[in-house]
């Protein structure tokens, strides 16, 4: 330990900080510029000079240590008129105040400026304005050359990418001979944006402080259940796959199905998306599910007994998640289901999508935990679950009955449903639809996976009529696309309005329609084209229109037909939760999962426990700072999925897409900006204080 005083106040402290250092950490605040905590020092700035008893001049504060017995004034009005006189010649170059939001703002606003030339005009450098580059800005106009970025880019990431160019009052920092940051393999991982305290770099897209987590990472904070996707894709990367799907299992039990059938909303919001394509996220996660050996059954704990009894009404993906946490935190649990088989609408998605023995296989390994199973029970009251001794109920019944448009004609048994289609599918029930010519109605993933689903087996002809145009299709994107590709045909802007049964075919009237503006939820409505209606026959019309709620007892349903919750996933009954679907109406298995993990937290805590349903399989560890550079990075393409030939595809169920092999899985998750590491550097705080 060193004892010194700073303007008179005595301290002790560390040995081997630097005299900044020493003040911030005792809070007294010393203006300055070019330090920062990650970065060795400079004294580039020169504004933490300050007073050293027995030391000639002024030292920068950010490179003089402490020794024992140091006197130091860091505020004198010598080193106040210094400090001014330096702002005036960092700002001399620069075209206005500093932005707001900047370090170089607030340094300003706290020392002030000394006018030391009379009439003195600026002469901006006037250097082009660096807009094209991909998330950030570079604007050298600036630049207070605090050689900030220029380290980082150089110390910390290993990558150099950023130098100086020319000399003196001509110099600015940019890329070797000026290049695109793709051109000279940058990484884009933005530190030199961080620790910018000028404004000369900065995002593109701006942000507060409160939303830094969600722009800085959106992958990890758009997933429903918040998977470290960043950790495991560093992970995969480095071959540590069953490391990898330890990551994923501590927020999920159905992996394997997830990377089948995720909608992945992380990789529309994926921010390589800006600097070519994006990652491949639901791959690398579907290859890391295909490898794993068990080892987290070994790590897994189930808490001791709590002589609690949670009932799950519906096995669908919200109730088998939250039957899974449920189990972990030490509560019975029992499922009940009316079908003879657990699965929910997981079930429902057809085989060349998800395996059944995919699907059973990760439902086996949720209930070899201890859950007990109650197939082909109806649940019609709850009131008879609490009879029997249940403290908690959750209800995951999802949407299981399908909706009719209300046209003329509709009860025609030629007209049927799409969830009932698949239902039957499903079930392994044989179905003769050879030669036929199909209509279906629908824009969701029922009718996409219908549309498929009927050409496997024998259908002439199959369309879909949607009343949108593609662009507002709920339906996932890739399956439209496989859809299409399959011989499936869409009629856009487009829907049936009456329907005219005959002997041989139906006839089916159809209007056109077009988008008027943007409701307030964002979706334009559709509306008809006046003397546009046309006929369409056809032997069979499938309604895959929507789903709805099968009612339970003494339960509010709101005014979108859904079961009604509160915050904590509640129902206005004491001790009834409920999820998924039956809450949110048709959604998809990551946010029925995340549903799950919302209502196993909130019923526990009803039951008397904390809440904490984190699971920890692989300790957290610190990432390696260093990137280096990679040749062509910036132009690397994503891994296309491999998939079973086109003329094959139609003869079976098969599985189409194949998965990527080894080497594709490493390429795809090097491909990675590893956007996390920015924020593993040391914030440095805006607000001045003395």
């Amino acid at each position: 330990m060193a004892k010194i005083t700073i303007n008179g106040k005595f301290l002790e402290v560390n040995d081997g900080l630097t005299v900044l250092e020493a003040a911030l950490q005792a809070g007294i605040y010393i203006p300055h510029l070019c330090y920062h905590p990650d970065l060795k020092p400079t004294g580039a700035c020169r504004l933490c000079i300050v007073e050293i008893e027995g030391i000639r001049g002024y030292p920068p504060s950010c490179a003089t240590n402490v020794r024992d017995g140091m006197s130091i004034n860091t505020n004198t009005p010598e080193i106040v008129k210094m400090r001014k006189n330096l702002i005036w010649l960092l700002l001399s170059g620069y075209p206005e105040m500093p932005p707001d939001h900047t370090l170089l703002k607030k340094v300003v606003d706290y020392i002030g400026i000394n006018e030391i030339l009379d009439g003195f005009e600026k002469k901006p450098k006037n250097l082009p304005i660096r807009t094209e580059e991909p998330l950030f800005i570079m604007n050298p106009n600036l630049c207070i050359l605090c050689e900030r970025c220029v380290r980082i880019c150089h110390d910390i990431r290993g990558a150099g990418i950023l130098g100086y160019v020319n000399r003196g009052i001509e110099t600015f920092v940019t890329t070797a001979y000026n290049l695109s940051l793709k051109d000279v393999d940058c990484r884009v991982c933005r530190a030199c944006v961080e620790v910018c305290p000028s404004g000369a770099l900065s995002d593109k897209e701006q942000f507060t402080e409160d939303e830094r987590d969600l722009k800085l990472l959106p992958c990890k904070n758009t997933c429903p259940a918040g998977i470290d996707i960043p950790r495991y894709l560093r992970l995969t990367s480095e071959k540590r796959y069953q490391d990898a799907i330890e990551v994923i299992r501590e927020k999920v039990p159905l992996p394997h199905v997830l990377g089948l059938v995720c909608t992945h909303p992380c990789e529309k919001v994926c921010l390589r998306n800006e600097v070519s394509e994006p990652i491949a996220i639901n791959a690398i996660k579907r290859f890391v599910a295909e490898r794993d050996n068990k080892r987290w059954k070994k790590k897994l704990r189930i808490a001791p007994n709590t002589g609690k009894r949670v009932a799950i009404v519906g096995s669908g993906a919200s109730g088998l998640t939250a039957a899974w946490f449920l189990r972990i935190l030490g509560h019975s649990v029992t499922i009940f289901e009316r079908l003879p088989k657990l699965g929910g609408s997981m079930r429902l998605i057809p085989d060349y999508r998800l395996p059944k023995s995919i699907l059973e296989k990760e439902i086996d390994e949720i209930l070899s935990i201890g859950i007990d199973v109650k197939n082909n029970t109806n649940i019609d009251s709850i009131d008879n679950l609490f009879s029997e001794g249940f403290h908690a109920v959750f209800v995951g019944i999802g949407t299981v009955k399908g909706m009719k448009m209300g046209i003329s004609g509709e009860d025609d048994n030629r007209v049927q449903d799409g969830l009932s289609i698949l239902t039957s599918i499903s079930a392994g029930k044989e179905f003769n639809f050879g030669g036929q010519d199909i209509l279906i109605v629908g824009g969701g993933n029922v009718a996409i996976d219908v549309s498929r689903s009927l050409l496997r087996l024998g259908a002439k002809s199959v369309c879909i009529l949607y009343r949108r145009t593609r662009d507002e299709m709920p339906a996932n994107y890739e399956e439209v696309t496989e859809a299409l590709h399959e011989g499936v045909k869409i009629e856009f802007l487009t829907t049936p309005v009456k329907i005219i049964p005959d002997e041989n075919k139906l006839k089916v009237e159809c209007i056109k329609m077009q988008l008027e503006d943007a409701d307030s939820k964002g979706r334009r409505k559709p509306v008809p084209v006046e003397g546009s209606e046309f006929i369409v026959d056809a032997d069979r019309l499938i309604m895959a229109i929507g789903q709805k709620l099968k009612p339970m007892d003494a339960l509010r349903i709101n005014k979108e037909k859904h079961i009604f919750v509160s915050q904590n996933m509640e129902t206005e009954r004491d001790g009834v939760f409920a999820g998924g679907d039956a809450v949110s109406g048709p959604s998809n298995v990551i946010s029925a999962i995340q549903a799950g993990r919302m209502a196993a937290k909130a019923i526990d805590k009803y039951l008397g426990g904390s809440g904490n349903i984190e699971l920890e399989f692989i300790p957290q560890e610190k990432d390696d700072p260093w990137m280096g550079r990679e040749e062509g990075f910036g132009y690397a393409k994503r891994a296309k999925m491999p998939t079973i030939a086109f003329a094959k595809r139609l003869e079976a169920f098969d599985l189409v897409e194949l998965g990527v092999d080894e080497e594709k899985a490493i390429q795809e998750a090097k491909r990675c900006l590893r956007c996390q590491l920015r924020l593993t550097i040391t914030r440095q705080k805006i607000v001045i204080q003395e």
